[in-house]
């Protein structure tokens, strides 16, 4: 079991991983060493995920999210494979960490206080009067 909260602990059997080469360049180590890790994890069938969390996972997770509601995270920073595999659990543990979070308390809505509209104002009549001098010169 991997622990992302004291609540959410998500099964070995439900991360899915696989290997590949990774791309750009490195000489021959990368064409013959499948070091890439490409990590799938089923959120919108995971039984380890409370609702609410599992819908903000799939807000979160943008394009990295399937039509079939898997998240695909894709790890080739690194030149080892034990590293690649370690970061691409990090980079998911951290996206479910962050959607376990609960939202934020919607906005108050508070009007502008006596001094900020006397700072605009002033702040207004400083700009119009700088482009009040870019007219013409008279003679």
């Amino acid at each position: 079991m991997i622990r992302v909260t004291p609540f959410i602990s998500i099964d070995e059997s439900e991360l899915q991983e696989s290997f590949m080469r990774s791309s750009g360049a490195g000489g021959q180590n990368v064409q013959k060493v499948e070091t890439a890790v490409q990590l799938r994890f089923d959120a919108r069938h995971s039984p380890s995920l409370p609702p609410p969390v599992r819908a903000r996972l799939e807000k979160l997770a943008g394009r990295r999210l399937t039509k079939e509601g898997v998240i695909v995270i894709t790890a080739q920073r690194h030149r080892t494979q034990e590293r690649n595999r370690a970061d691409a659990r990090e980079r998911l543990l951290e996206l479910i960490h962050a959607a376990a979070a609960p939202p934020p308390p919607p906005r108050r809505e508070t009007k502008p206080t006596y001094g900020s509209k006397l700072r605009r104002l002033e702040g207004k009549k400083l700009r119009a009067g700088v482009k009040a001098l870019r007219g013409k010169v008279e003679e």
